[in-house]
């Protein structure tokens, strides 16, 4: 078995607790456990400054603040663990990418939780919140989930941001 990428995204807001949760001992651990060895972290706007020594199984640990597509990021994945942007969590499963997504519970109005909860139940990613994200890991079975088919998943990402608001 060959080793495998994960890739963290947290969007532009800040996520410190995505952040420090993935690089805590137990994820690690957990992560390595089902050979994970490069975890990738884009941190968005934190003022967070990750330590990337390499431990815990992984050879390469890196951060990034922002980039202007994290497609090649998602591309070179094998496991995506998403903050619940709807632009995201569609990009990743387009790409057809196994996805974990973890929602902020920090956020007042968490309108979020909806669409991951749906997409859950469609059986397309596995979702959780912090503190529930080491027991993901540990058992999620990832040939459960269904390869998502969809080529308008920008535009329904821009119609919801549109219509909260946020754009």
């Amino acid at each position: 078995m060959s080793d495998k990428t994960a890739f963290v995204t947290v969007g532009t807001t800040k996520f410190d607790n995505l952040i420090t949760t993935v690089l805590s001992p137990t994820i690690l651990e957990a992560l390595s456990a089902r050979n994970y060895r490069h975890l990738i972290l884009q941190i968005g706007n934190s003022s967070l400054e990750p330590d990337c020594t390499a431990r815990y199984g992984f050879h390469k640990i890196e951060t990034f603040k922002l980039s202007p597509s994290i497609g090649k990021y998602m591309q070179s994945a094998d496991l995506v663990i998403s903050h619940a942007g709807a632009g995201s969590v569609l990009e990743a499963l387009e790409k057809h990418k196994h996805l974990i997504v973890v929602i902020n519970d920090l956020l007042m109005d968490n309108h979020q939780v909806e669409l991951a909860e749906q997409l859950y139940r469609d059986e397309y990613l596995y979702y959780c919140t912090c503190p529930n994200l080491l027991n993901i890991i540990q058992t999620m079975d990832l040939t459960k989930l269904k390869p998502f088919v969809n080529d308008k998943s920008a535009d329904i990402a821009n119609f919801i941001n549109k219509i909260m608001g946020f754009r």
